[in-house]
Parts: C-alpha cells; sequence; structure tokens
C-alpha cells in the first residue's frame, strides 16, 4: 500500500486527477479495450473532477473509450432529484467531458427490485472486463462508498442502512436537515471495489484523522472498512497533512521517504500541463 502525503486539499486532487489522466494516457484506451473506471460523489473528488475537466477541454486526455461505474446511489431519489448522485455526477463532471452517455453507470435509486438492480450492476461491472481503477473517499468512521462499520469485507452491490453518522454528515447537502436525508443506498460492496485492478481513496482534513490512522497503522477489521485496502495489491491512499495528525512521526517519514524516490509517469505527462 502506498501513501502519498499533500500539503493540502488543493494538491492531493491535483495529485490524483493526474494519476488517473497518466493512467488512462498509458492504457490508450479503444472501443475495444475501453479504460474502467470507478467513480464516487461527495465534496471530495469535486477537486479531482475540476482538475480531470480541465486536462480533458485542454485536450490533454480523452474519456471518449473510458468506461465508468459510480459507487452508490440514495434510493428513492430519481435521477432528476438534485441530490441524487446521478444529478451530481452529470452536472459536476459529466456534462463537461467527452463521455458517451453509454458509457456511465450509476445504480438506479429508483429501482423496483433493488436486489435485482445491483445483482445487474455486478454483471455488467463484469461484462465491461473489470474495473481498472476505483476512486474513492472516506469517511470519518472509515466507511468506504455506503459500506458502513460492520459491513463485510467480502460485500458486493447490495442496498444499505445508513448509520445516524453518514446521515448527520451528508445532511449538509440536505439543508442541514437530516430528516431530508435518504435512510438507505444502493451502494458496491467492498469486495466489489477490492475487485478493482487499483483501487485510490482520498482522505482530507484533521476529520479523517482517526480513519486513515486505523487504514495505515491498525488491523485489519470490519469496524473500519477502509482497513481492507492493506490486503490489496495496488492501494493507494492520499492524505493532506491534517489528516495524518494521528499518525506516528515514523509512520509519516517512512512513506515520505519511499515516495520521495518515486517519479509516476503522469508527472512527466501533466507536471507543467
Amino acid at each position: 500500500m502506498r501513501l502519498i502525503i499533500k500539503n493540502n486539499y488543493k494538491d492531493c486532487a491535483k495529485w490524483t486527477a493526474d494519476y488517473i489522466a497518466g493512467k488512462i494516457a498509458s492504457a490508450a484506451p479503444s472501443k475495444e479495450k475501453p479504460f474502467v473506471l470507478g467513480l464516487p460523489t461527495g465534496s471530495t473528488p469535486l477537486g479531482v473532477y475540476q482538475r480531470l475537466i480541465e486536462l480533458n477541454q485542454k485536450k490533454l486526455i480523452s474519456f471518449e473509450n473510458v468506461i465508468t461505474f459510480n459507487m452508490d446511489e440514495y434510493y428513492g431519489l430519481d435521477d432528476k432529484n438534485p441530490q441524487s448522485y446521478h444529478y451530481f455526477m452529470w452536472e459536476n463532471f459529466f456534462s463537461k467531458i467527452d463521455i458517451k452517455k453509454e458509457n456511465v453507470h450509476i445504480l438506479d435509486g429508483t429501482a423496483s427490485d433493488p436486489q435485482k438492480e445491483c445483482e445487474h450492476y455486478e454483471e455488467m461491472i463484469k461484462q465491461a472486463g473489470g474495473i481498472d481503477l476505483f476512486l474513492g473517499g472516506c469517511g470519518c468512521d472509515g466507511h468506504i462508498a455506503f459500506n458502513e462499520p460492520g459491513s463485510s469485507l467480502t460485500s458486493r452491490t447490495r442496498m444499505k442502512t445508513l448509520t445516524e453518522d453518514t446521515i448527520a454528515a451528508n445532511a449538509r447537502f440536505f439543508d442541514g436537515d437530516t430528516t431530508k436525508v435518504p435512510k438507505t443506498a444502493l451502494t458496491v460492496g467492498i469486495g466489489t471495489i477490492t475487485d478493482a485492478r487499483e483501487v485510490l481513496i482520498m482522505m482530507s482534513g484533521l476529520s479523517k484523522a482517526d480513519a486513515l490512522q486505523h487504514a495505515v497503522e491498525e488491523s485489519v477489521s470490519q469496524m473500519w472498512p477502509v482497513t481492507i485496502l492493506q490486503m490489496h495489491k495496488s492501494a493507494i491512499l492520499i492524505a493532506d497533512d491534517a489528516a495524518t495528525d494521528k499518525l506516528r512521526v515514523g509512520t509519516v517519514k517512512y512513506f515520505s521517504g519511499i515516495e520521495a524516490k518515486i517519479i509516476d509517469s503522469y508527472e512527466r505527462i501533466f507536471a507543467d500541463k
């Protein structure tokens, strides 16, 4: 597992976006062999999406042969609801890049049979050849997607009941009113995420310090779902200085020392763009 530490959120977002763009460019995707990208919603990826839009508009990267699968969707919200993740993704990202509409996949929060919808989602990922890179954020309690503490570490796409902490955290998107936040969501499972060939999780701010400390220094536990990345063959955590507040000084020095010696291909491609 790699741990990338940057000064602030802006630097984290740029590094992450340039890394993703570099991966896509290196793969040289085609219609016959697309690049498959897993994506999150929420405030964490907004800076990443803004940078990717910039690179796309400069014609430095294309999403024409990229297939996407989003992590989750609130159950009960249709795609025209401003708080739905369908709406969020099209408003903040997809409408501003050259991606084909048929290549975008987001769970249907209005599905009459949510279990069937989740099973179909897993099948579509399989048919696409699996996910090449899954980008995600992490909750203060270590949840990834809507896999709350206690979720099975081998779980698949399914409906989940949200914890009070998650509902409270997401209330900021619903006028601060927790009663407006849906109580259930459709979400990819932890097993779905870790099936990806590469997983990249962003953590920013002091509120994520506990989650990062568990992810890096503690044992794997279903009570801190993000810790499963310790078992992944190609996982990256990227965090700002504030999020490292509870890491040991030696841990920070160790990972910083390693990363100082690594120059990723994206740095050569996009460093001055």
